[in-house]
C-alpha cells in the first residue's frame, strides 16, 4: 500500500477542492455537469489518459446527485 504523503495531498487538492465536490444544490450540479464536459471534449474515450480517472469520479458525484434528486429535477 502507498504510503499518503499529506502536505502534498493538501497542496494538490487545494487546486481542486473548488472543482471537485459533492453537490448539494442544482447550482453546483450544474458546475460539475459543465466540469464533466471539458473532462470529455478533453479525455474523449482514452482510459488511458491522465484525467481519465477524474472524468469517472465527477460522473459519480452527478450520478449520484441525480439518484437523489431526479424528482426535483424534473419538477423544476
Amino acid at each position: 500500500m502507498q504510503n499518503l504523503d499529506v502536505s502534498k495531498t493538501v497542496d494538490a487538492w487545494s487546486s481542486l477542492a473548488n472543482k471537485v465536490y459533492v453537490p448539494h444544490s442544482e447550482e453546483e450540479y450544474r458546475q460539475l455537469v459543465s466540469l464533466l464536459n471539458s473532462l470529455i471534449d478533453e479525455v474523449g474515450e482514452n482510459e488511458s489518459h491522465t484525467l481519465a480517472s477524474l472524468m469517472e469520479i465527477v460522473g459519480v458525484l452527478i450520478k449520484n446527485y441525480e439518484d437523489e434528486h431526479v424528482c426535483e429535477l424534473a419538477i423544476d
